[in-house]
Parts: C-alpha cells; structure tokens; sequence
C-alpha cells in the first residue's frame, strides 16, 4: 500500500453520516485517492453491514463500499455525541450525509447552516428526489428510483420489466456525489470559495436515461423492451451457438454489416436487401435478420463464431456468468486483484482496483473497518481522555 503522504487527496478529511449504497461509493472512491474518511456510523453500525454474510462473514455491499476506512460509533441524539462530530467537522474538509429526508436539517446540520459554522466546509448532500420540489419528504430507494425513471420499462422482455442487476441508483448517485467533491475541492482551492454539492438518485439516473429519454419524446414512443438485445441497433444481441454458448455481437454500422454478410453469414447478397440496408430497416426487420444469424450459429460452437467473427471484425463477447467473470484474463492477467482484509477474520479477500488508473499513483486498498474499531483512537485525537472516553462508552454515546 502506499505511504498516504504520495497520494492526490492526502491531507483531505472527509466526515461521512452515510449509510447504504450511494455515499459510501462516494466516500470509498475519495479513500482510493488518500482522503481520511471517518465514517460516523449509528450504534450498531450502518445497517448495511446486516445486508448478507458471504464474505467471510460480513456484507457483500459493505466489504465493497467501505475499505480504507475508519469508523466511529456515535449517538448523535445524545448532547455528547453532537458535540463530538462538531469538533470533527470543525477539522474537516468535507461533509457527506444521505440520511432520511429531512434528518440532517432538523441535527442542525443542513448545507445552509454547516457552512454559516465552518464557512471551509464543504457539504455534500445525496437525497432521493432533490431537497426541495414536490417530492423532497419522500424515501428513495434504488428500485423505486428505477421505476420513477422509466428504467424497469425499458428493461427486460416484451411480457416482464425486470430490474437492473445491480443498485444502478446508488451507483449513478455516488459517482455524481464523488465527482462533485472533486470539482469543490478543486474550486475551493483556486479561487477560496467553498461549494455545496447535492446530488439526487432521481437526478442521477434521469441522466443516464436521457438516450431513451429523447428518444422517446422525439419520436413518439418509447424504446420497446428487448431483453439482451439492443432496442434501436440490430443486429445486437445473443446467439447461441451449436455447443449452448451464447455470443453476443453487435454490428454499428453499414461497412460492419456488409463484412458481416461477405465474411460471416456468407451472403453478400444480403448487404443491399432492402430489409436490412440501413439501421433503421434492420430494426424494423429483427425479427427476419434475427433469423438468418441464428441459422449460421447452428452451424458453429461457440470458439468458431467468435473466432470468425474477430476475424471479421465485428465486435462479440460470450455472455459470461459472473463466475466466468472473476475468471475473467483482463483482470487476471492486469492485475487488477488486490487483497485487502475485513474484520472477524485473518483471512485477506480479493477486491478489484479502481478502475481509474493515474500514472505513479498506486489507490489506497486498505482494510474494513470493524464498527466503532476507530473510536478510541479518533476520541483521543479530540483530546479526550481514557476517563471520558470510558464514561462515553457508560452513557452508551460510544459503542
């Protein structure tokens, strides 16, 4: 690991009253880059460490959101545990909360009035729907978010919307929070001024469905689910090829579709046929263009299509399950597998590399915290005696 002195965000301390998915990705990303995260967390802990237990005992979401951190165990409904987290505030760069709506205004510790008492601090609020507007009360969640979007509509077959398989929300949201802090930190320092930043699931992922979004209001109706194949380019999607595997290939534009014909399908014929000439005939003829790529699979196992169809150049994966995919030689053979610890145990577990590489900066890949496993030592920093360290544990504001 490296020394924290050599990378970009070291010297930044970030406090966090996060739980869940979105600002923990936040906060996890800003620990990559050397940032100190105090993660404040209730007693007993963020609830997501009870998610599941699959990694050597501990949550699968938390062991992926919350490496490199330290973890404080405070009860902010008690005088002497606020009193704590404003002296910690007072020493911070950055806030970040995504409480329930409304939560953190009636702590005292809204946006508005954080920066009034630390007028360097720079707050950074993730929220379900925004905090104003009509909906600003409401809870969020990743899956009702999905559906407010319009998202569950576009995804899965002609008879079943589906969910995305991972928290697509959360995600959009704490990569939007993180990049924010960034561009703050950065305004902060070039020009003094400390910004807000607030960053919604909804907003989040409204952005992410603009595509179907314009789509749709320009065209008339919506992107028609397709399951695995692409709702406005064909051909795109699986096929399966005589041994069972499932290819996925995707043709882009004219001079692919004709190589497609010459090379692979072995009708050239088939570039000028009416049906399928430009992209939105062959849209509009799926199911007909379908038809003809699933005869040539039969004829083939999965290695020979794909070989083909690298030899062709049209662009093609095999549709991996997920253990295929921790198999996967892009990572393996890049190293992108780092082992970092969790607590209960001594054994390490492997956790991927942030996918931003920055020339001689090695991340941060540091341990998971145990709930409250920083607070003796953050309370001692404070200036706290073992005394009154012991007597917060008594009044149960610390454990």
């Amino acid at each position: 690991m490296p020394p924290p002195h050599s990378l970009p965000l070291a010297g930044i301390t970030v406090v966090s009253l996060e739980q869940a998915v979105a600002a923990p990705f936040a906060t996890r990303q800003l620990a990559d880059l050397g940032a100190r995260i105090i993660k404040v967390e209730r007693p007993g802990g963020d609830f997501a460490r009870r998610y599941d237990t699959t990694v050597r005992g501990q949550a699968s979401y938390f062991v992926w959101l919350n490496r490199s951190k330290e973890s404080l165990t405070l009860d902010l409904k008690s005088a002497d545990g606020r009193q704590i987290l404003e002296e910690l505030l007072a020493q911070a760069d950055v806030f970040v909360q995504n409480l329930a709506p409304g939560a953190a205004a009636r702590m005292g510790l809204g946006a508005e009035e954080l920066q009034e008492r630390h007028p360097s601090l720079i707050p950074c609020t993730v929220s379900g729907y925004g905090t104003d507007g009509p909906w600003a009360d409401r809870k969020a969640y990743d899956l009702l978010v999905q559906c407010q979007t319009g998202l569950l509509q576009l995804t899965g077959t002609p008879d079943e919307a589906v969910r995305v398989g991972i928290s697509v929300a959360d995600i959009a949201g704490g990569m939007y929070a993180y990049s924010g802090i960034l561009s703050a930190l950065y305004t902060r320092a070039t020009t003094g001024r400390a910004p807000t930043v607030e960053v919604s699931l909804f907003d989040a992922l409204a952005e992410w469905m603009s595509q179907p979004a314009y789509y749709t209001r320009y065209g008339g109706s919506q992107p028609p689910r397709v399951g695995a194949r692409h709702a406005t380019v064909a051909p795109y999607g699986p096929f399966t090829a005589s041994d069972g595997k499932d290819v996925l290939l995707s043709v882009q534009n004219e001079r692919e579709w004709a190589a497609l014909c010459r090379e692979f399908l072995g009708r050239p014929e088939l570039t000028d046929d009416p049906r399928f000439a430009t992209g939105t005939a062959r849209v509009a003829h799926r199911d007909a263009l379908d038809a003809l790529i699933r005869v040539r699979f039969a004829e083939l196992d999965g290695d020979r299509a794909m070989e083909l169809l690298d030899r062709t150049g049209i662009a093609n994966a095999g549709v991996n399950s997920v253990h295929e995919f921790l198999a996967h030689p892009v990572l393996a053979e890049r190293g992108r597998w780092q082992d970092i610890h969790v607590p209960g145990t001594q054994e390490s577990v492997q956790a991927l590399l942030p996918p931003a590489i920055l020339s001689g900066v090695a991340p941060r890949m540091g341990p998971v915290p145990a709930a409250g496993e920083h607070t003796d030592a953050i309370l001692t920093e404070l200036g706290r005696t073992p005394d009154a360290i012991a007597r917060l544990y008594e009044d149960g504001v610390c454990r």
